[in-house]
């Protein structure tokens, strides 16, 4: 896989502040703030991005924009649903969009909107590299207040080979068609740390691997080089000239394992977006490999 032939995933700090003063970034430049958190952190991103966002910018609820049927967290929205909501935020099939977020990491859950998109067939979506913290560590711009925007046309095709189902792990089991990568904390995956939502115990499914989504980010929250990245997918012992999903507690920071292997030339890993929430509640208890409590019946 030629990487020349990829949609660029990261652009700098220094690139989107020269792109927002000329808007002659060549597509319609769309700055997007999907910060999100859980429930435990008790951050409120809706009210912070109204505090200070990069200018321009809009806000994305990765809880709004969801399948609200589901009893999952934020499974994938319908894809009319995900053309209303980001058609809306003045995003067009001709805009580059540009995602970023305002975690102490760096990014955190930008890259599932960066995925997101990608899985409902706009390609021409990046990073911005270090997010919001390495924004204004770089002494850049802020804006403040809601932002207005012209709603703009948007058409969406879900590419169904970017998303698993719970089936598909469940077939994995035995057919072993795929390596499954765990975004998770090394404790949650083993079973000795609890997980953040109420009534769902650590543990990981079987066979899977675990490569924590900050392993993916230098200490300052920029994203590791490719070289760096490929090592890191080596000493874990994933292939990359294999299939790959990725995975972790509600489907947001599996998306690190998409955006890694992407910059690494791999652009088909595909993200099981029920993750390990849906695992938890479905799973036998001998699906559930824990060094803690586990599941029962």
């Amino acid at each position: 896989m030629s990487q020349q032939l990829l949609y660029r995933a990261l652009v700098s700090a220094k690139w989107l502040s020269e792109a927002i003063k000329s808007q002659q970034a060549g597509l319609a430049l769309r700055i997007v703030d999907a910060s999100w958190y859980l429930p435990k952190m008790k951050r409120d991103p809706k009210r912070e991005f109204e505090g200070r966002h990069i200018p321009g910018a809009v806000f994305f609820d990765i809880d709004q924009c969801s399948d609200r049927t589901s009893p999952y967290d934020h499974m994938l929205p319908k894809a009319d649903d995900f053309a209303e909501y980001v058609g809306k935020l003045g995003v067009g099939n001709n805009s580059h969009v540009v995602v970023y977020d305002g975690s102490d990491q760096g990014l955190f859950s930008a890259p599932r909107v960066w995925w997101m998109f990608r899985a409902f067939g706009h390609e021409a979506v990046s990073l911005l590299d270090g997010g919001l913290k390495n924004w204004l560590r770089e002494g850049n711009a802020l804006s403040s207040g809601k932002s207005q925007v012209a709603p703009s046309e948007f058409h969406a095709s879900l590419d169904k080979s970017l998303v698993k189902t719970y089936e598909d792990v469940i077939d994995n089991l035995d057919s072993h068609r795929f390596q499954l990568v765990d975004a998770r904390a090394a404790g949650r995956f083993r079973g000795v740390e609890p997980e953040p939502r109420d009534g769902i115990e650590p543990g990981h499914v079987p066979g899977s691997m675990n490569i924590p989504f900050t392993d993916f980010l230098t200490e300052s929250g920029l994203e590791k080089t490719p070289e760096q990245i490929r090592s890191l997918f080596q000493e874990k012992k994933v292939d990359l000239l294999k299939p790959v999903v990725a995975t972790c507690g509600s489907g947001v920071t599996a998306c690190h394992v998409a955006l890694g292997a992407y910059l690494c030339g791999k652009p088909d890993v595909a993200v099981y977006d029920g993750a390990w929430v849906e695992w938890y509640m479905r799973a036998q208890p001998e699906n559930i490999i824990s060094e803690g409590k586990g599941k029962t019946v």
